[in-house]
């Protein structure tokens, strides 16, 4: 049989279509994660030595069509994800960040640079 290139297009968003997902919320910020997504977090406080991290704060899971939102969290549900190694070596960070006061014609400038850090983790397992 003769595949086209839409043809394939349409089985990869299939594929993607009824893949588990799950919005889950972590330092003020709405994540969408699947299982494998590796993803940068706000630093938090975590043992040194831990291996994994339990999100519990998970607001909607959908997998294929069956879609569960939460008021505001879906209960019993939470997304579990692993660090490289440790928490301390997962630490990694963001994109340097030149921020700038400027007040015109008074000779008045003022440069700081700020590099935020973050925990890189890996999604394992969403749990509804």
């Amino acid at each position: 049989m003769y595949y086209t290139w839409l043809d394939f297009v349409l089985s990869i968003r299939t594929q993607e279509y009824l893949k588990m997902y799950a919005v889950i919320e972590q330092g003020g910020k709405q994540y969408k994660v699947s299982q494998g997504d590796i993803l940068n977090i706000d630093l938090t406080d975590v043992s040194p030595d831990a291996t994994t991290i339990e999100l519990d704060k998970v607001l909607m899971v959908g997998d294929g069509e069956d879609i569960k939102v939460g008021t505001p969290l879906v209960e019993g549900a939470k997304v579990v994800a692993s660090f490289k190694t440790t928490a301390d070596e997962a630490v990694v960070k963001g994109k340097k960040l030149y921020p700038m006061n400027f007040r015109r014609r008074k000779d008045s400038r003022r440069r700081i640079g700020h590099r935020q850090k973050y925990l890189q983790v890996t999604i394992d397992k969403i749990e509804a």
